[in-house]
This record gives structure tokens, sequence and C-alpha cells, in this order.
């Protein structure tokens, strides 16, 4: 089994790295990280007794970050998906696509969506 996560560049990234590394460790396998970001991937949070693999972009012009992770999943035989996500309202919600919402809905593989504590909860 494998379990990969989409980190992009932000608090919601670090959370689904931190939260598919915690995923992996638990269920003793393998970790596959597509960052997302342009810059370097922060992997300090991963402990390590977990294997980690990091699939890094190289521009602009890299594949679609939903079609990356898509197609990662397919080449690495995920068996699980990790992805952070950010509150969002109705109207943003449907006037506004988001990496996240496109990999809960196309997923061939089961996910786990993380989300930031919110002091409004």
């Amino acid at each position: 089994m494998t379990v990969m996560v989409a980190v992009p560049d932000s608090p919601e990234g670090a959370a689904a790295l931190a939260a598919a590394a915690a995923e992996a460790e638990l269920l003793d396998t393998d970790l596959v990280a597509v960052n997302l970001a342009l810059i370097p991937l922060d992997t300090s949070a991963v402990p390590s007794t977990v294997k980690l693999t990091v699939l890094e972009r190289e521009g602009r012009s890299d594949r679609a970050p939903v079609d990356a992770v898509l197609a990662d999943i397919d080449e690495y035989g995920a068996q699980r998906l990790v992805i952070g996500v950010k509150r969002r309202s109705p109207v943003g919600k449907a006037l506004l696509g988001s990496v996240s919402q496109r990999l809960l809905l196309e997923s061939p593989v089961p996910v786990l969506a993380v989300k930031l504590n919110d002091e409004r909860d």
C-alpha cells in the first residue's frame, strides 16, 4: 500500500503532509508527496521511519496539478490520497474550482481531506 499526498505551498499543504506522514506510519507503508509548489518541499516534519518519495514539479509548464496527482496515483499505485482543504463559502465553491475539490471528485482512490483548526467552529 502507498499513501500519496498533494502538497501545495500553504498551511493546508503542511497539514496534509503531516497527516499523510501519520497515516503512512500508522499503516506501516511508504509515502509519496507530490509537491505542487514551485519551491522545494520542506519534509522536516516527516518522521525518519517513513519511507518518503518526493515528486517535484519542473515549472509552471509542467502538468496541471490535478492531472499530475491523478497520473501519479496510477503510476505509483497509491491506495489512499491525502489533501488539505480550505473553508469556502457555498458561493465560492460554486463559482471557483479548486485543486482539492477536483481531487475529491475525480480521485480513483479514497481521499483523506484535512482541514486546519478553525476558531469559528
